[in-house]
């Protein structure tokens, strides 16, 4: 998953999570502990996660369609519909769905603007959907002013601060929302913010808190994903696909888990298979990260033309993605920057630099400035990416060739030797050009 797609997850919940007590952000939580003081469980979905059935949706949209043709003026159906829109365009990847949610969303407003801090939310979901984040924030804030003891208010708003780049008041949000409403959704977010701070053991124990208080299979193969994820991340392939195959296991259509394991077939030498589950992944769900790891398993295996169809298929989902509102230039810079396109990678780069500065978008402007030969003003910015100690082993690549490239040879040695210990398999286009950079500066020692 995306670092948009960590930071935006659970930012809306369908019902209230029946748990009681908190825990400190940075307090490493014991799991049986913190299950015993919860004392009850959970049976929400989250609006921000592709795991519920598509079919179940379209249902829901239905019914709440024919009612509010009975009923104009029921602002709760619309902000309602609203969510459930925001869900479905991630459910589908198809972002025709957010302009949707918009007008129905707002129509919950005009009906009722005062205490209607459904549809605030709401539209705290669909800006962080839409990667519009300072609009996120000012939806965070308005919903806290209708609803003080709104933990999903402190979501938006943590969200949003997280991805301007303002991490220590992103965590004071998340701190009340853990405080006010321990759950899946709070653990989620604990699980992320330890993760960015190089915490990656607190991150694994916050995001089992997640899975154990998951109140449905869908919940639960969500969960299991981000643990996949982590795992991943870490260089540990054996528990990433244990993961991933018991996120399968509970809700064998969520594609994430299906993804991660093309991605296991792929560390593993299994390239086929890895196309092949990365093919059936795109048919299900055509998210451009999968899109584009099956075009870089086509180019690194000298299929050209397979891979210049997938990348065709990027730039159309860059298209309507724009079209519909949302924004993509950070996952446009890398994907430019990694393609050959350094000059539209720059612009875009640059473009999401000034609307934000979070460690992901330092990376990609790092990265961009790299792709043309700005090789001091890249190791500044990469400087910011590294800053909270984030364990991501592209981070530390693309650190480590911009320093190759200003003839740092000892500081880029020192980087990627963390790149090969963190996660040597890290980057389909990247891995093998980690090791043999590396091999070489060892080599003149």
């Amino acid at each position: 998953m995306t670092a948009v797609g960590k930071a935006a997850v659970a930012a809306v919940l369908t019902a209230s999570l029946l748990v009681v007590g908190g825990i400190g952000l940075f307090r490493t939580p014991d799991p049986e502990q913190e299950l015993r003081e919860a004392g009850g469980t959970t049976t929400a979905s989250t609006f921000l996660q592709p795991a519920v059935s598509a079919g179940s949706l379209e249902d829901s949209i239905a019914s709440l369609q024919e009612r509010l043709r009975a009923n104009p003026q029921d602002w709760r159906g619309f902000a309602t519909l609203g969510l459930a829109y925001v869900t479905q365009a991630r459910v589908t990847a198809d972002p025709s769905y957010y302009p949707k949610a918009e007008g129905v969303l707002l129509e919950a407003l005009r009906i009722n603007d005062r205490d209607n801090v459904d549809a605030v939310l709401g539209l705290g979901a669909l800006a962080l959907a839409r990667h519009d984040f300072e609009a996120a924030l000012e939806h965070g804030r308005r919903a806290e002013a209708l609803n003080p003891y709104s933990a999903d208010a402190y979501g938006v708003i943590g969200d949003a601060l997280l991805e301007l780049g303002q991490f220590d008041k992103a965590m004071e949000a998340f701190q009340t929302m853990v405080d006010t409403r321990p759950g899946l959704a709070s653990y989620a977010r604990v699980s992320y913010a330890r993760e960015l701070t190089g915490d990656v053991d607190g991150a694994v124990s916050a995001m089992r808190l997640a899975f154990a208080a998951a109140g449905t299979l869908a919940d639960g193969a969500w969960a299991a994903s981000q643990l996949g994820e982590l795992a991943w991340g870490s260089g540990d392939v054996r528990q990433a696909a244990a993961w991933y195959g018991r996120g399968l296991d509970l809700a064998p259509g969520y594609v994430p888990n299906l993804a991660g394991l093309a991605k296991v077939a792929w560390a593993r030498g299994d390239t086929q298979l890895a196309i092949e589950r990365y093919a059936g992944a795109i048919e299900r769900y055509p998210a451009a990260e999968y899109v584009i790891a099956l075009g870089d398993l086509y180019a690194t295996t000298g299929r050209e033309d397979l891979a210049e169809q997938q990348y065709d298929v990027v730039e159309a989902t860059r298209a309507i993605a724009e079209a519909n509102g949302v924004n993509v230039d950070l996952e446009i810079a890398l994907f430019d920057a990694d393609h050959g396109a350094a000059e539209g990678a720059l612009s875009s780069a640059e473009a999401e630099w000034g609307r934000r500065q979070s460690v992901h978008v330092a990376d990609a402007y790092a990265w961009a400035l790299y792709a043309n030969d700005r090789y001091d003003e890249a190791a500044r910015i990469s400087k910011r990416a590294l800053e909270l100690g984030t364990r991501n082993a592209a981070f530390l690549f693309h650190a480590g060739m911009i320093e190759l490239a200003r003839g740092r040879d000892e500081a880029a040695r020192s980087l990627l030797r963390r790149v090969i210990a963190t996660n040597p398999d890290f980057s389909i286009l990247y891995a093998t050009t980690a090791e043999r950079a590396l091999a070489e500066l060892e080599a003149e020692r």
